[in-house]
């Protein structure tokens, strides 16, 4: 995949079925962003294919859902969380009596489906981020999508709401069948939840179950140089090794020095 003449990803071969939370990982650059907008076709790849349901990309847009990342809505916005569902659904066709019905109980099943009834009649910006997650989550659900896609969801949120939004992202999962491609810096909040992983470094992608991709023998191709893996407490250390061992703590997740530039045609398959 190239974006300006440059190589963003490749050697990524993935298939999820429906009913799968896949954690997309990587740091800025990575191609994660870029990735995301590929399934949506608005990017378009340089070689490969990508298929939703059996049929390509443009062709299937509908059954997609997607939640973009740095939301802000004014504090004065004349808007409420219900008004934001409804347009998911209406804002593409005329109001006529029976498709108002339609979209009164389709945006009713969206709110509940996220846990939004208590705050449904309040503006967008005077709710608290995690609220403002769940009524743009709402808002991709109201069409009923197979594959809803996450960039960042989990981005400037405290602890409480980064617990709360994971979990609901693992119901929607378990209860409602959807497929659910989540990016991320840090895979350790979504880990109670990752059903499989894709880890972005640089350009290589190594894809599998958790087990399957954090391990010293596979990040290692990827970074480029030997990296350790540690897990503590339940969440993953990944860390750059040095002659004495393990080195220092870079971060509680992925964000290691930058890999050394790859020969042409590198890369991870998994």
């Amino acid at each position: 995949m190239r974006l300006g003449g440059r190589q963003v990803l490749e050697g990524l071969s993935l298939s999820l079925e429906g009913g799968v939370l896949c954690g997309l990982i990587g740091e800025n650059g990575a191609g994660k962003t870029t990735l995301l907008r590929s399934i949506l076709g608005l990017q378009r790849i340089s070689s490969g294919a990508i298929r939703l349901a059996g049929g390509t990309v443009g062709a299937m847009r509908d059954v997609v859902g997607y939640v973009p990342q740095k939301i802000a809505f004014d504090p004065q916005l004349p808007l409420r969380t219900r008004d934001l569902v409804e347009l998911g659904i209406s804002g593409r066709h005329f109001g006529l009596p029976w498709r108002r019905r339609r979209y009164r109980a389709a945006t009713e099943a969206a709110l509940a489906a996220v846990g939004a009834e208590s705050f449904a009649q309040q503006r967008l910006g005077r709710l608290s981020g995690g609220q403002q997650q769940r009524a743009v989550i709402a808002h991709a659900l109201v069409r009923q999508p197979q594959l809803l896609l996450l960039d960042e969801p989990l981005a400037n949120l405290d602890f409480r709401s980064t617990t709360s939004l994971v979990q609901l992202l693992g119901r929607l999962v378990r209860e409602h069948g959807i497929t659910v491609l989540v990016t991320a810096h840090d895979m350790n909040p979504l880990l109670p939840v990752l059903d499989r992983l894709v880890y972005l470094v640089g350009g290589r992608a190594a894809a599998g179950t958790v087990d399957e991709v954090v391990r010293p023998e596979v990040l290692s191709r990827l970074y480029g140089y030997p990296v350790s893996v540690l897990r503590h407490h339940g969440r993953f250390l990944v860390l750059p090794d040095t002659p004495d061992g393990p080195g220092e703590l870079r971060h509680a997740g992925t964000e290691l020095p930058p890999p050394p530039p790859r020969e042409k045609g590198a890369c991870l398959q998994h």
